[in-house]
């Protein structure tokens, strides 16, 4: 058993080999690994040159680090990158704050930027006024149109008729007051004189008939039917006479002044509804109510439109005013008070960033948004005409940059 035991045993001078060879690994891959590091340096350089970078100096990265101290008062300045005195910006900036300092021209500093999406201050659902079919359609996506200018006519055959019958109403009801107010005419006056004078005749006559028998009867030479018939017949003239008399008054006087004021109000009430019906008539034909583009068409020729229908949630067209558009936007709660009202903004569209417009904080909202946690803002801009939905269209987004006063 020594005996297979001391045969394990290994040999002071292979511990010693092995230790030695051991011991040398550490060395040789610390020099791999400093040789892997060299032709990575010189990868890097290759790839650099390749496009087109040079690698920093010490000196400038010395300029970047005393920058970073003043990148905060500097990020703002419009013309920084074009002078040369000024320090360059340093590599870890944020990409927002460098673009806004290179395309900003204002001489204030910027306050706050943040997105928003393009509304038309001035949009218009047009919808008609009256029902019926529609003949003629002058509607098309992007035509530009002017106030007043004809978009579509709808048939207009009950209406004329509507028209025409009120009319012919209006006209029979200031004839019955012109004849009220002007009265009777002379003619009629003196033949109502006439006959009341030719009764007043044979009022006298049939008097004195009735005496006659009256003096007949006393000595019974005549009937008591005859007598009585003689009576009734004087007693009737004497009505008519009366009644003729109180004619001839009245015609004199002319009509009293209630029929006159129920014939005033007759011709009021078919004014005003010979208004109504020209109104009617007038909507048949479609007219754009504002100048502007028209951005949705909803009809077509030869359908039936329906104002109880629409009940404006609907129309025959969309029509927007594109050269007078705002910017819809959140503001957090946190950077609010870095806005207000007149606040000088520039806008850009995110499809053209190159195209700058002047814009103004036009209004702050009155009531927050809870679930977001921020404030509704408007910005106003104006747009030249020859650019009208062209690089600002309504449901876009945009980048507002709000510039601060350059005295706080």
């Amino acid at each position: 058993m020594d005996a297979r035991v001391r045969s394990l045993k290994i040999a002071k001078e292979d511990r010693l080999d092995n230790q030695k060879s051991d011991g040398r690994i550490p060395w040789l891959m610390a020099l791999a690994l400093g040789i892997a590091c060299v032709w990575l340096a010189y990868r890097d350089d290759e790839i650099m040159a390749k496009f087109g970078f040079d690698r920093p100096s010490p000196d400038a990265n010395k300029t970047v680090v005393n920058a970073d101290k003043a990148v905060v008062t500097n990020s703002a300045m419009p013309n920084a990158s074009a002078d040369s005195s000024a320090p360059s910006v340093p590599v870890a900036q944020s990409s927002n704050q460098s673009n806004s300092t290179e395309r900003s021209t204002s001489p204030n500093p910027i306050a706050l930027e943040s997105r928003g999406y393009v509304i038309a201050k001035h949009q218009v659902l047009v919808s008609p006024q009256v029902s019926g079919r529609i003949l003629s359609l002058n509607i098309e996506e992007g035509r530009r149109v002017v106030k007043g200018e004809i978009l579509a006519e709808v048939e207009r055959t009950e209406y004329q008729a509507d028209y025409d019958q009120t009319r012919a109403t209006l006209l029979r009801s200031k004839a019955e007051l012109t004849e009220l107010e002007t009265g009777s005419r002379p003619q009629e006056i003196a033949g109502a004189l006439a006959d009341l004078q030719e009764q007043e005749e044979v009022l006298v006559q049939l008097e004195s008939e009735f005496k006659r028998m009256k003096d007949a009867i006393k000595s019974n030479s005549i009937s008591m039917t005859e007598f009585e018939q003689a009576q009734s017949g004087y007693l009737s003239s004497r009505k008519r006479v009366e009644k003729l008399r109180q004619s001839h008054s009245m015609m004199k006087e002319g009509p009293r002044k209630e029929r006159i004021e129920v014939a005033r109000a007759a011709v009021i009430q078919a004014e005003a509804n010979l208004d109504k019906s020209k109104w009617r008539l007038e909507n048949c034909t479609l007219r754009a109510p504002i100048s502007g583009t028209i951005l949705k068409k909803n009809a077509e020729e030869g359908n039936l439109v329906n104002p109880v229908a629409f009940s404006g949630s609907t129309s025959v067209c969309d029509i927007a005013d594109l050269s007078d558009l705002e910017i819809d936007l959140n503001i957090q709660e946190r950077d609010v008070s870095k806005v207000y009202v007149n606040q000088q903004c520039e806008v850009r569209s995110e499809a053209f960033p190159k195209r700058v417009y002047k814009g103004t904080v036009s209004r702050l909202m009155p009531i927050a948004d809870r679930a977001k946690g921020a404030i509704p803002v408007r910005v106003a801009v104006k747009v030249p005409e020859d650019e009208e939905g062209v690089y600002l269209k309504p449901e876009m987004s945009a980048i507002v940059v709000f510039f601060g006063n350059s005295s706080q």
